[in-house]
């Protein structure tokens, strides 16, 4: 089966149950379905909190067609992170682990139709058109980004992401870092933030073709653990090897500090910040400024077939 057709099952799936049915959006309503947010705030779709047992497996199945086994395993820590947030903040705002909506843009038996999941410190959106899909924005985060116990990790869900950047930037020689460092201070959130588009940011950085083959090697490690987040087949169609790829970085370079990172190719925008003083509370997101939406498949989809 393909991906669309996994994906068409699993939001058929939810919508044929009696709770799961109020999870249905039009797809023409733009304002809704070209949304993210990831922070704790009203949000379009139906809770998950609100699901009886049945819907709420088939709105985990949903998430889980978009996402990799390990960004799922990711996905699920989030949800839970929620609950350990809520307890470092003395339970004062009430946060829990079923606070994240599900909505299907369209019946999954159209031509185009599209689904979000989403919640604090995670949106993911699909859109289908045809037997294409096409992902953005991604985005997961974390909060705490770290839990210790005894100076040892016990919980770190976006460690690979973080810790591969730092080895890339010192594994740069200076005269490359001091290209690659174009600001001193971060960011206090991703650049493309809660905006339906992106664009590609400037100044890029250093540019993949000016790296060594050891740091080169570091930087495609890095994209292929972001690009990994997806199915192989969407991961692959995104991979931007052999284009014009930048890494650009903003903030002191040494851990357990305030830092952010970017990567950009031609239709890709992948973005990584920690953001407390503390350098614990984590954003990554992957972003198309070409593909928001599905609007590239969507494109080609209409200039192919005609719609009203």
């Amino acid at each position: 089966m393909t991906l669309a057709g996994e994906m068409r099952g699993a939001a058929a799936a939810l919508l044929a149950t009696p709770d799961g049915a109020r999870a249905a959006a039009p797809f023409a309503d733009d304002a809704a379905r070209r949304w993210i947010e990831y922070r704790p705030r009203p949000r379009p779709g139906l809770s998950i909190a609100d699901l009886g047992r049945t819907a709420r497996k088939a709105a985990h199945r949903l998430l889980a067609t978009a996402l990799s086994p390990p960004a799922y395993a990711q996905a699920m820590t989030v949800l839970a992170l929620e609950e350990i947030l809520d307890r470092r903040e003395g339970w004062a705002r009430g946060r829990h682990s079923e606070d994240y909506h599900v909505i299907v843009f369209g019946a999954p038996s159209d031509d185009e139709w599209g689904w979000r999941f989403e919640g604090h410190h995670l949106s993911v959106s699909m859109t289908v058109a045809g037997d294409r899909v096409s992902p953005a924005p991604v985005f997961l985060g974390a909060n705490p980004a770290r839990v210790d116990t005894g100076g040892r990790v016990v919980l770190r869900p976006l460690a690979v992401e973080e810790d591969l950047a730092h080895e890339l930037l010192r594994a740069m020689p200076a005269a490359l870092r001091r290209r690659a460092v174009i600001a001193d201070r971060a960011p206090s959130d991703v650049r493309s933030a809660t905006n339906p588009a992106s664009t590609v940011l400037t100044p890029h950085g250093v540019p993949r073709a000016d790296l060594r083959p050891g740091e080169r090697a570091l930087l495609d490690q890095l994209i292929a653990v972001h690009l990994g987040r997806l199915p192989d087949d969407l991961a692959a169609a995104l991979d931007p090897t052999g284009s014009d790829v930048h890494f650009a970085w903003e903030g002191p370079p040494g851990p357990g500090t305030r830092h952010y990172y970017r990567i950009q190719a031609d239709d890709l925008l992948i973005e990584f910040d920690n953001t407390s003083e503390d350098g614990n509370h984590a954003h990554s997101v992957l972003r198309r400024p070409r593909g928001e939406f599905g609007g590239d498949i969507l494109a080609a989809h209409r200039a192919g077939f005609p719609h009203d």
